[in-house]
This record gives C-alpha cells, sequence and structure tokens, in this order.
C-alpha cells in the first residue's frame, strides 16, 4: 500500500504553507467509489481533516470499515463524515432501507429514552465502520405540511417536543464517541421550497422564530452537540439580503453569539442550487467561511479532485486580496481539527455500548397507528401491493427501497406488487390486482393530489382496500384499516406488513 503521510499532523511544510493547509482543513468532500482514491490520501497528506460518505460509497459495513480505514492509515485522526438521519435519509442501509426508524416515527411515540436508545445503537454501527461525524438530526419543526424537503425528517410540528427529541439523539449519538451535527439552522421547517433547486424564504417575525424554530437548537447545544449545520433559506427577520449558510448576522451574531456556541459550524452541500446557483460555487464557500462557517460541506455531486483544489485556491485567494481574514480562516481549521481529536480521543466509547440490534423495529411498531373503520375482514390471503410512487427527494434520494411488498411477499407468499403514478394510477392499479385485495401505500398523500384521486378509485371500486401511508399522516384517515408508519424506513415497511396480517 502507498503511503502519502505518516501522521494526522498539520505541523510541517508537507503540501505548501500553512494556508493551504487551512483551506484544505475546512472543506469536507465526497468521492467516487468505495475503497480510497489515491488523491484523497495524497490531499490529507497536504493538510485535508476530513472526508464524508454518501450512498454511492457504501456496498457493505465491512467495506466500509476496510474503506474508512485506509483512509485513517493516512491521517489517524481524520473526520469521517455521513448524512445519516435514519429513517429516509439513510447512507449506511442505502441498499435495503434503513433498520432505524426516522425523527418522525419518534416523535410520533413521544419517548425521549427510545429515541435516545435508537441514536445510540445507530451511533454504535457507524461508530464501528469507522465514521465518527453524523450530519444529524434534524432539528427543523416541520410548521409547514407541504414542505416538500423536510415533512418526515423532522420531530414533529410541535416546538417542545421537537427540542426534547433533539436533545435525546444527540445525547445517545454521542455516548459512543460519534459528533453530531444539529440541522438546518436556524430552522428549514417552515419552507414550501428545497433549497437543492432554489432560496427558499421564511417570512416570519423575529418572535415566531425565537419561539417556534430556535428552542430545538437550543436544546441541542446544551445537550453539547458538536457541530450545527446550516441552511441555505433566507430569513428577512434576521437577513433580508443573504441565506443563512453566508450570513454573518446568523452564524456569528446569533448562533455563536445570542445561542453561545463554540462548536463547529459545517455548511450544507454548497453545490446546491440556492447557492451555487445564485453565487456561484468558489465565491459561495468563501462567502460562509466568511460569515462565520468552519467547513464546507462538499461533494453530494462534484466529488473530483479539481473541485477539491478550486475551492482551495479560491479560499487562498481571497486571503490574498484580504475579502477573507486570514485569522477567520485559520480559527476555522482549527475548529475543524479539534472535533477531529475529540473524535480521534472517544472513538473507543462505541466498545462499551450495549448493542440493541432490535431496537429499531421495536420503535416502528411503537409508533403505528392504526385506524379501522367498518369490519373488514381480516387479510390472510396473498394481496396486491400497490404502491404510489412521488418523485424522489434529492436529500432521501431515489435509491433507497421502501414500501411493505417484500415483508408481504415473506408473510403471505403469492403476494403481487407494482408501482404506479400519475391521475390514472387507481384505474391501473385495480386492473393490476385482478381480484385479490389491494394494498394501497403511499408517501405524503396530502402533498400529491394523484394520490388522492388514486385511493378515491380503489376505494370505491374495492372498500376493503388497506390503505398504508408511509409519510406525514396529514390526509384524513381512510381504508380497511388505515395504518401511519411516520416513515418509509424498512423497519417502518416491516411493523406495516405486520399489522395488515394481523388485521
Amino acid at each position: 500500500m502507498t503511503t502519502f503521510a505518516t501522521t494526522g499532523s498539520d505541523s510541517g511544510s508537507a503540501g505548501g504553507n500553512t494556508l493551504t493547509r487551512d483551506a484544505l482543513a475546512v472543506l469536507q468532500p465526497g468521492f467516487d467509489g468505495t475503497t480510497a482514491p489515491d488523491w484523497v490520501r495524497r490531499r490529507l497528506g497536504e493538510g485535508l481533516a476530513s472526508v464524508a460518505l454518501f450512498g454511492r460509497n457504501v456496498v457493505t459495513e465491512e467495506q466500509v470499515t476496510a474503506l474508512t480505514a485506509e483512509l485513517r492509515a493516512e491521517r489517524e485522526d481524520l473526520l469521517v463524515a455521513i448524512d445519516e438521519e435514519s429513517g429516509d435519509v439513510t447512507r449506511l442501509d442505502v441498499r435495503t432501507g434503513s433498520s432505524f426508524p426516522g425523527n418522525h416515527a419518534l416523535g410520533a411515540v413521544d419517548d425521549p429514552a427510545l429515541t435516545r436508545g435508537v441514536a445510540r445503537e445507530l451511533g454504535r454501527r457507524l461508530a464501528a465502520c469507522g465514521v465518527t461525524f453524523d450530519w444529524a438530526p434534524s432539528a427543523d419543526v416541520n410548521a409547514n405540511p407541504d414542505n416538500p424537503v423536510i415533512g418526515v425528517r423532522s420531530f414533529g410540528a410541535d416546538t417542545a417536543l421537537v427540542a426534547r427529541h433533539t436533545a435525546a439523539w444527540v445525547e445517545g449519538l454521542q455516548s459512543t464517541g460519534v459528533a453530531a451535527c444539529t440541522k438546518h439552522f436556524p430552522g428549514h421547517g417552515d419552507t414550501n421550497v428545497d433549497s437543492h433547486h432554489a432560496v427558499p424564504r421564511i417570512d416570519v417575525d423575529a418572535d415566531t422564530l425565537y419561539e417556534r424554530e430556535l428552542p430545538p437548537f437550543r436544546a441541542a447545544i446544551e445537550a453539547g452537540t458538536r457541530a450545527v449545520m446550516s441552511a441555505h433559506i433566507l430569513v428577512p427577520a434576521l437577513d433580508a439580503e443573504r441565506p443563512g449558510t453566508l450570513s454573518r448576522r446568523v452564524l456569528t451574531e446569533l448562533l455563536r453569539g445570542e445561542l453561545g456556541f463554540q462548536g463547529l459550524i459545517v455548511t450544507d452541500g454548497m453545490e446546491m442550487r440556492a447557492i451555487s446557483g445564485t453565487y456561484g460555487l468558489e465565491h459561495g464557500v468563501v462567502l460562509a467561511i466568511a460569515a462565520g462557517a468552519d467547513a464546507i460541506c462538499v461533494g453530494g455531486g462534484l466529488c473530483d479532485e479539481a473541485t477539491v483544489l478550486n475551492l482551495r485556491d479560491a479560499l487562498v485567494a481571497a486571503v490574498r486580496s484580504g475579502e477573507l481574514p486570514e485569522e477567520r480562516l485559520a480559527d476555522a481549521a482549527a475548529r475543524v481539527r479539534e472535533l477531529a481529536r475529540w473524535t480521534a480521543e472517544t472513538r473507543k466509547d462505541a466498545e462499551a455500548v450495549v448493542p440493541e440490534p432490535e431496537i429499531g423495529l421495536v420503535a416502528a411498531r411503537r409508533a403505528l397507528a392504526v385506524t379501522r373503520a367498518g369490519s373488514a375482514a381480516p387479510v390472510t390471503e396473498p394481496v396486491f401491493v400497490a404502491q404510489f410512487n412521488p418523485a424522489p427527494n434529492i436529500a432521501v434520494g431515489g435509491q433507497t427501497p421502501w414500501g411493505v411488498a417484500a415483508e408481504l411477499r415473506r408473510l403471505l407468499p403469492g403476494s403481487a406488487e407494482g408501482s404506479f403514478s400519475g391521475p390514472d394510477a387507481g384505474r391501473a392499479a385495480l386492473a393490476a390486482a385482478g381480484g385479490r385485495r389491494v394494498v394501497a401505500v403511499v408517501r405524503d398523500e396530502h402533498r400529491h393530489s394523484w394520490m388522492g384521486t388514486a385511493l378515491d378509485a380503489l376505494l370505491a371500486a374495492r372498500p376493503d382496500t388497506v390503505v398504508v401511508e408511509m409519510g406525514v399522516p396529514q390526509a384524513p384517515p381512510r381504508g380497511a384499516p388505515h395504518i401511519a408508519t411516520h416513515g418509509a424506513a424498512r423497519v417502518c415497511g416491516v411493523a406495516a406488513a405486520e399489522a395488515v396480517v394481523a388485521g
């Protein structure tokens, strides 16, 4: 094995001067492949202190463990980050669906001890794979039920509930030595635009912001969250010109000053159109560090060496031109290295955690809400599962399987399935079902009028249709029965299938 660096130290002159090393240290890039690329290993010897893993880097836990070991051979105190919220947003279980229910399911149960336990077991698994930094939990209050990007990623619409579960999740995860990153500051729950596509705007007054959006972040800070992620959202009550990620008022004055947060501030993905499409990627990165961010998340889309070098050079040029104070860049780099040291010192904490491999399924079962109407017969024969598929959420990704079909095929051999979308989905599902009883699976019916139309057609022709809602259960329950899972994790599908058969 070729070795490009012998230690994780940032002292010395390898790879360039202090300014260049600091510019590399604030970047958290992704990369392609399931093994460590030579260019990443080389840059670790030049000052890079973090890398990010995405679904494309994950095949099995054993493979991830080998990958992180390769990387740490170059830098022992390396921060290895991942976007593992559990529930709908999973990278570790990207090919199977998550073994843990997401925030909305945990909020529906409303047992902070359970939330703490789920996060602890997730942290134990991450630590065992060599992952030390998790871009989670989401502390957003889902104030707008039509929000296209948060939804079941939130613990709920009640601020106090979100605050207590955010704190519990942070405590559980960090008890394993994995750093939590509470997001999306100052709160992404009251938007109707996805910042992957454009700049969302939250037009609430300052009192509403302080009373509704900020308490979960206060709770996370009090619980000791090691990091906070900024949101690419415009909040005129705070800053009428720049989104949170680029706003000194939001990051330095509010988060650092008023809330007293002294940990790492990391940006949301900088390739998202809210930043790159408005300010340009390189300029956006400079503005973010100047505003108070310490680490730059990049690599969800652009994950090549050229991007990393362009961003490094943009930061160096901004310091030399006077646009970015050198001490601000140095402070940001120092905060990254400090978190890396903390994770290196606490990685062994996970070894003391007693495994609870079934806690995710236990939580998913507790989160179910089953509404029975009439006297529909129990499901005992093979069924037809009609899955109504909305367009995939970019944060969730389109490759993670969801639904109840696989588990129902196991419980009711001979069951069949089909995927449908659009205004004729209901009639198409009826034709495909034949004589089988239908189990209709929806995700956020309230946000997709065609899903409601499809269910109207199904229930008019087949009143015994079972309806499984795997998103936010905002629409009135209907079906025989109606089963709300509060999320589309694999374990939520297992729990729902058990409820279908149990009647």
